[in-house]
């Protein structure tokens, strides 16, 4: 059982984890990733020799039992720690090789490196105890998918940069001596990330103290069929994606002559691939499941195989081309066996039960080890046959990737029997692969009917909003037939994020506000006006007056989008009558989206009424901000008079001065000074501010009135200028503070139009 940390130590250990992970990942790459391998080259090696380096890599999986004995004794991020930096002191022998090289000692080089690689593969197995309880412990929480692979980001990402900086620091030709700079580099990476794990907290975890059978753990997992049939793929897929990517560094250097500088530079390649699978995975795995993903993964590491197959010997000297060929090559193979190799851990988390979940994953490390380990040495003893039967370099790789394909093949057949696990069927996830928006959507459609829990349904369907495809019309029209009114709802909100509607889908809609009343016809309603749906006008007229007021609401809003003018009055006279205060403030909101100088009246008449509510004022001096088209300028004005209704002076005060200044800098060159009209608009700034002051302080609207009436018609429509002067004489309106902030930002507006166009 695991200890939740706080949220702040949970941050906190989270920071060191990922740092722990950048100078991780350093150390890997610069102590056993190719780095050793393009070494172990340059001293003429034989593939035997090389697929036992790479064989090393997965003995460590074979000492995670060591590392449970010791788990019993001692603390896990002391065995953590201790095997970090042990596994990086264990490379010492690693950088004395070189130097033994260039001294002509080339056995002991050999020996010295396979002793340093194997015992640091030895001693991390045995520290990889602690990886997972502390990850457990540090990706607790909602979003612990999301932060399992941000790991993988960051460490692809690393590895991806350190590659690049051993392709530089190699260049064509490097002396020997430069390996040992780099390999003494990552030691000291290594040993500062095995302390750094000390600062991590000890995980706590409870311990069943079983003792592990390995011979029961396989009859186990032999006896039940799904996982029968997964052991068996996991077995090909580690093989085929350890002799691949593995021998490809070989088959670089050996038939196409790349030197060390260059065949780093591929492998950053390789780390750009595994970087983007990694991303992918985390975008789509909790959206189409594992399965899918698994197949498509191999599918790619397959085609990516193909090429060495059939690539012609007379291109093998073009430089260009062998540059592009294995750059792609070390790309896509990066990208499909390890995206395959990542997605199939998922799959299995998803196949096994929580119960077997350790047993299990034991025989996992198991079968990845035996298979890796065992593809490494028989990869690189099939080459030296085929060497020693005086094959080409060159046809012996194809003979190698050809059997490699064909165990893909063979693979692939046996993945289609797998099963599923909630996945979208293979055809399907591969139809919406190329379009992310398609992909989401189908996704979270299929994960809407499974879920149970109201608040990932919630975001499920936010998730919709954010992500409208087209491609999923058909989905929701079918849902929105429903017999469940919440599936009903969320097929239409869904539908409502859509771009355009087809005609299926306004034929649906429109029959939905007509059967569906008090229920879905409101939600219809709403997007019929928001799609511009204008054959939907007529019914929307009769519905204005439904009893059911949100649909009448939304139909009125509706109206207003598709710009109905001819009946518009109706609406106004609908308004004016009803006590209803939400279809009064859908109303409102219908007369600012008008924008109709007329609608004023009636908004002001409702102010009027018998003490409307605070949150109908703001709907209509929004609505009337609107119509006078000062709206986006005000509404942040309102805003901060709705926190603190005693800055009125102060806020009509600055509209004041700020028209004023406006005025004075936007007309003060000497070009203007004749311009007609300039003492007219100087005059009417100059009175400005005495009249704003009687209206706010003195609650006396008589001079303001006049110099609304005194602006020009050029300026200002009439209209405004009637209704606006009228309503600041108006006794029963002068008490409302959010109007009188409204006409005098309004009448601040009008100056400043006034003066700019004067200045045009």
């Amino acid at each position: 059982m695991t200890v939740a940390l706080s949220p702040y130590r949970l941050g906190k250990a989270r920071e060191v984890y990922n740092i722990f992970n950048v100078f991780n990942a350093l150390s890997w790459t610069f102590l056993v990733g190719n780095i050793i391998t393009i070494f172990a080259m340059r001293l003429d090696v034989s593939s035997t020799y090389i697929g036992s380096i790479n064989a090393l890599l997965y003995v460590a999986f074979f000492f995670l039992p060591v590392g449970k004995i010791f788990a019993e004794r001692f603390k896990i991020i002391s065995i953590f720690s201790f095997a970090w930096i042990g596994r990086a002191v264990c490379m010492a022998p690693v950088v004395i090789a070189p130097i033994a090289a260039v001294l002509g000692h080339r056995e002991l080089a050999l020996s010295l490196t396979i002793l340093g690689v194997g015992l640091f593969h030895i001693i991390r197995g045995i520290g990889m105890i602690g990886n997972n309880p502390v990850l457990s412990t540090l990706s607790a929480g909602p979003d612990r998918g999301s932060y399992m692979t941000q790991i993988q980001i960051i460490n692809s990402a690393v590895g991806m940069f350190a590659g690049f900086i051993i392709a530089i620091v190699l260049g064509r030709e490097p002396p020997l001596y430069l390996y040992s700079v780099i390999i003494a580099v990552g030691i000291g990476c290594g040993i500062f990330s095995g302390i750094l794990v000390r600062k991590i907290p000890e995980p706590s975890v409870t311990e069943s103290g079983k003792k592990i059978n390995p011979i029961g753990i396989f009859r186990e997992a032999l006896s039940e069929p799904n996982l029968r049939q997964f052991v068996i793929i996991l077995f090909l897929v580690a093989l085929i994606s350890g002799v691949s990517r593995a021998f490809i560094i070989v088959y670089s250097r050996e038939v196409f002559a790349q030197n060390d500088g260059m065949v780093s530079l591929y492998s950053v390649f390789g780390g750009l691939g595994s970087l983007i699978i990694g991303m992918l995975i985390k975008f789509l795995v909790d959206r189409i499941g594992a399965k899918p993903l698994f197949i498509i993964c191999i599918i790619i590491g397959l085609i990516s195989m193909v090429p060495i197959v059939f690539f012609p010997a007379g291109a093998v000297s073009n430089l260009s081309t062998a540059i592009l060929f294995l750059s792609f090559l070390f790309f896509m193979l990066n990208f499909g066996f390890l995206g395959a190799e990542g997605i199939a851990q998922t799959y299995f988390l998803g196949l096994v039960p929580l119960e077997l979940m350790m047993d299990m994953g034991i025989l996992y490390f198991f079968i990845f080890g035996i298979s890796g380990a065992g593809g490494s040495l028989l990869g690189g003893l099939l080459l030296d046959i085929l060497a020693a039967l005086n094959i080409e370099k060159f046809i012996a790789f194809k003979i190698l990737y050809i059997i490699l394909i064909g165990l893909a093949v063979f693979t692939l057949f046996l993945q289609r029997k797998l099963t599923p696990l909630g996945a979208l069927p293979f055809k399907g996830a591969l139809k919406v692969l190329f379009s992310v928006r398609d992909l989401q959507a189908i996704s979270l459609l299929d994960r809407l009917n499974k879920t149970r829990d109201s608040e990932e349904e919630e975001a499920l369907l936010g998730a919709l909003h954010d992500t409208p495809s087209q491609l999923s019309m058909k989905g929701l029209l079918n849902r929105a037939k429903s017999p469940r009114l919440a599936i009903r709802q969320e097929s239409l909100r869904a539908m409502e994020a859509l771009e355009t509607l087809s005609p299926d889908a306004e034929k649906a809609l429109i029959e939905d506000i007509i059967n569906n009343p008090y229920t879905t016809a409101y939600i219809s309603a709403r997007i019929l006006g928001n799609h511009k749906c204008f054959a939907a006008i007529p019914i929307l007229r009769e519905l204005a007056s439904s009893r059911d007021y949100m649909l009448a609401g939304e139909a009125i809003i509706a109206l207003a989008n598709l710009k109905d003018e001819a009946f518009l009055p109706h609406i106004e006279r609908i308004i004016s009558k009803t006590k209803n205060p939400r279809l009064k403030i859908m109303g409102v909101e219908a007369f600012g989206i008008y924008q109709s100088p007329n609608s004023l009246s009636v908004l002001l008449d409702i102010l009027r009424g018998a003490d409307p509510p605070p949150y109908l004022r703001d709907e209509v001096v929004l609505a009337m901000a609107s119509i006078l088209d000062v709206e986006n300028q005000f509404y942040p004005l309102l805003i901060r008079f709705l926190e603190d209704p005693s800055l009125i002076s102060a806020l009509t005060a600055d509209e004041v001065e700020k028209a004023a200044e406006f005025c004075r800098t936007g007309t003060g060159g000497w070009f203007l000074r004749k311009k007609p009209g300039l003492n007219a608009l100087n005059k009417q700034a100059k009175a400005f501010s005495p009249a704003v002051q009687n209206y706010i302080k003195d609650r006396q609207g008589a001079s303001f009135s006049r110099w609304i009436l005194e602006l020009p018609d050029e300026f200002c429509q009439t209209i405004l200028q009637v209704v606006l002067s009228e309503a600041v004489l108006d006794d029963e309106l002068v008490s409302y503070d959010r109007l009188r902030l409204l006409i005098v930002h309004w009448a601040a507006q009008e100056l400043k139009t006034w003066a700019q166009k004067l200045k045009q």
